[in-house]
């Protein structure tokens, strides 16, 4: 495949952003600005250069204010929404979406996280070894923060390391997968649930695949990381341009 125009692509928008409430207070995470604009935009820029046509909003705590700023289109891309009305985790709120998510796969992006790749070459993967799921992997020097990823050498992922338990360079999850509806009808419906701690381990040795991307790997989470995403966005769009 050569192109994303039949993939549904979704971004969890949902979170408080409880840590970030000193610096962007009264608003969702995924709307702090950088460089002047809501984090998001950098999501959808993202999305629509890489051919994606139809982006599906998970949205939560004060949604109203990611709908009021992106409404129905933002550039080529056609906007929905998918609104829970109490707090589902990462995978209740991609459960509660799946009526609307029409491709399978559907490709999901973190809405509080940025990193680039080659989503052809992501999706190519995910086709061609016929995987259930598979997430993007990215390379950190500190892997403490996040939780590692460890991948088998046909990079089937074998196990996950909770966060603060390694610290040196690794692989971690980047926030950013492709999900076959086989996966997602797994999900339990109308429950708060984590993708990444309670539903993709049940997975190994199921399908669940990794995917390296060579990109740079941001996230908004903690306000030190958010201090750096300005200049992190500026450099690495611009000298980023494939895998």
């Amino acid at each position: 495949m050569n192109n994303l125009t039949k993939i549904t692509a979704t971004i969890l928008a949902g979170g408080f952003g409880t840590r970030l409430c000193s610096v962007i207070s009264g608003q969702p995470k995924v709307l702090a600005k950088v460089n002047g604009r809501p984090f998001m935009a950098y999501l959808l820029d993202q999305l629509s250069q890489a051919g994606v046509k139809k982006v599906v909003l998970c949205t939560g705590y004060l949604g109203e204010q990611v709908k009021a700023t992106f409404g129905k289109f933002y550039n080529d891309l056609v906007l929905s929404y998918s609104q829970e009305q109490s707090a589902l985790g990462t995978g209740g709120a991609l459960r509660r979406a799946l009526p609307v998510l029409k491709s399978d796969p559907v490709l999901v992006l973190n809405g509080d996280s940025f990193c680039q790749t080659d989503f052809i070459c992501f999706l190519n993967q995910h086709i061609t070894g016929k995987a259930t799921a598979s997430l993007l992997v990215a390379e950190v020097p500190d892997i403490g923060r996040y939780g590692s990823v460890k991948l088998s050498a046909d990079d089937e992922i074998i196990s996950f390391e909770e966060k603060g338990k390694k610290t040196g360079t690794g692989l971690i999850n980047a926030g950013v997968y492709l999900l076959n509806h086989t996966f997602l009808e797994s999900i339990p419906k109308d429950t708060n649930v984590s993708l990444e701690h309670e539903i993709f381990p049940l997975w190994i040795s199921k399908g669940l695949y990794g995917f390296r991307s060579k990109g740079n790997f941001i996230d908004i989470g903690v306000p030190q990381d958010y201090a750096a995403a300005g200049g992190f966005l500026k450099s690495s769009i611009k000298a980023f341009s494939i895998n």
